[in-house]
């Protein structure tokens, strides 16, 4: 997918971007495959804001995504239209099965309409497809991969996204992550072949505040420019430091780079290297 400009009729237009939307085949969402979404701004269960500076933005419908693709294991499904998802980065994908099931998943880059994919053990390796990791050919590009067997894809979503499979030895494979984390999974966990598509969305421009707005997020004002009263970083004559060994949220708590993965993490043995290059002992 390219990237569209504009002509800076407006001084946000200046150096907005948007994408062209290339991809894009088929245009509004199978209506058996959308749900309501209401708006949380940022409160959990008690009302008590959890996310800072969320709020408003345009009304969106959720497009309901297979991401565990195992009920129609052996059965061919063909592309009907690439779908453009409010709710992700990534573009979507609405396939139909031989028995007339439509389901939407995460469209890979190459994936076009009237393409087959197909799900399970005896599926082929190529893209769009989903099998066990033990049936993938190590060196695969793979998204959408399970942490768990049965409960659905959780890494490599994002547009643009692609893991790599290292290793299989025993009951784990090992695969390497976007950021360079390398982790063992269970090798009978599924995961889709090829690169999440999309792959332009981190170049785009959003150009004005009001874009901003319209994707949900409200304003945001820096520690440093406050008060004392009103945050740990604010005071000072002019453009000062924060005054602090290190960076605090508006509520003296460290911040910024402070690690809060628990050091005892049941998980910590199935990671090999850390995204920081830093071996991990078992």
């Amino acid at each position: 997918m390219g990237i569209k400009t504009y002509g800076p009729y407006t001084p946000s237009r200046r150096h907005m971007t948007g994408s062209d939307f290339a991809e894009i085949t088929k245009y509004g969402p199978e209506k058996s495959l959308v749900t309501s979404l209401k708006k949380k701004s940022g409160r959990n269960n008690q009302g008590k804001i959890t996310c800072r500076h969320r709020g408003g933005g345009e009304k969106r419908k959720y497009r309901i995504i297979d991401f565990k693709r195992n009920s129609k294991d052996g059965m061919l499904a063909t592309v009907k239209g690439i779908e453009y998802d409010p709710n992700r980065t990534a573009n979507i994908a609405l396939i139909c099965y031989e028995d007339g099931t439509k389901t939407y998943i995460l469209a890979p880059a190459g994936l076009t309409d009237g393409m087959q994919v197909m799900s399970g053990p005896t599926a082929e390796a190529r893209v769009g497809n989903c099998l066990p990791l033990q049936n993938i050919p190590v060196g695969a590009q793979i998204h959408n991969i399970e942490l768990y067997p049965g409960k659905g894809g959780q890494l490599v979503r994002s547009a643009g996204n692609v893991a790599q499979l290292m290793a299989k030895e025993g009951k784990y494979a090992t695969i390497r992550l976007p950021s360079g984390e390398m982790r063992m999974v269970p090798i009978v966990c599924r995961a889709t072949i090829g690169v999440v598509g999309n792959g332009d969305h981190s170049l785009i421009n959003i150009g004005k505040a009001g874009r901003k707005r319209h994707m949900g997020f409200r304003p945001t004002v820096r520690g440093s420019v406050m008060n004392p009263n009103d945050h740990p970083h604010g005071g000072g004559e002019g453009k000062t430091g924060i005054g602090r060994p290190g960076p605090s949220t508006p509520w003296g708590k460290p911040a910024l780079g402070l690690k809060t993965r628990k050091r005892k993490k049941q998980s910590n043995k199935l990671i090999v290297r850390r995204r920081d290059g830093r071996l991990l002992q078992g």
